[in-house]
């Protein structure tokens, strides 16, 4: 049994029903800009998924339960726990989501009554970086438990793979990847100085980070949640950088807005209507 205190996640709201309940994922995970009010559109790009973000913008992490069922969704940015700060992992805490609630995380936990905003900045600039801890920064995770029902027997098995190969230990190595370093033959000198140049670049890849940004109050209360399984049921990943970046490597296409040209027909052209023209007697 994997019992653990968990914050219980304040806002609640009632998701749509629009799509077949049995197809859709345990958890949703959007990005807002704060700043403007926009929904951070998704660009899949090697199998993975992307979105821009703007340097100086706050933003917000809006989790939507589709179960009905509470869940326990442990979310990371950066590579670290928002809840706690530690380096993140599946086993640690984070937020408790009622049957169908959505909530919006706006930062950093800082106690049960605030947070510190997240805000995407120069990656120097980063929690991430200023903690001693870049090596995963540009990501935002979730890892969804469900919770473990009294009325459905539990048969515990132990698993020679308790976390899945994305977790990550406090030096930052892959934990299911430092099982298999043990078995295989080590790298040839060459090899190593060829991972390390390619990991060197993909650092200096990264342009954003998410910042340690003001306090405000974000209240949450506690609540005991009892994983059903030692596993997450879903993992959830979301790259981002700022957008000039994600042109320049491909994610996103070079004219992603050709089809909203000024002179391309749009069917609502205008916010609200406008007054008529005087009247001609």
């Amino acid at each position: 049994m994997f019992r653990s205190f968990a914050l219980l996640a304040a806002a609640a709201l009632t998701a749509g029903a629009c799509t077949p309940v049995q197809a859709r994922p345990l958890i949703d995970v959007a990005v807002i800009d704060r700043d403007n009010g926009d929904w951070l559109p998704n660009w899949s790009w090697r199998g993975q998924q992307w979105i821009a973000g703007t340097p100086g913008h706050r933003y917000t992490v809006r989790l939507t339960n589709n179960t009905g069922e509470r869940v326990l969704v442990v979310l990371s940015v950066d590579g670290i726990n928002a809840v706690s700060g530690q380096t993140a992992s599946p086993a640690q805490s984070g937020y408790v989501l009622d049957a169908w609630q959505s909530t919006e995380i706006n930062g950093w936990r800082k106690s049960l009554d605030d947070v510190a905003q997240f805000v995407f900045t120069d990656l120097g600039d980063s929690y991430a970086a200023r903690t001693g801890r870049p090596a995963n920064v540009g990501v935002i995770g979730a890892a969804v438990f469900q919770e473990r029902q009294r009325y459905r027997p539990v048969y515990p098995t132990p698993s020679p793979y308790p976390y899945p190969p994305y977790a990550r230990n406090e030096n930052g190595a892959a934990k299911a990847e430092g099982r298999a370093a043990g078995n295989a033959a080590p790298a040839a000198p060459a090899e190593r100085a060829r991972e390390s140049v390619a990991a060197d670049t993909a650092a200096q890849a990264q342009t954003i980070g998410t910042g340690h940004g003001a306090r405000e109050w974000s209240p949450v209360s506690q609540t005991e949640f009892v994983r059903a399984s030692r596993s997450p049921a879903q993992v959830v990943e979301l790259r981002y950088d700022d957008y000039a970046t994600l042109v320049a490597r491909g994610v996103v296409p070079r004219y992603p807005d050709r089809a909203y040209r000024p002179d391309t027909p749009r069917a609502f052209p205008e916010g609200f209507v406008a007054d008529p023209p005087p009247r001609r007697w």
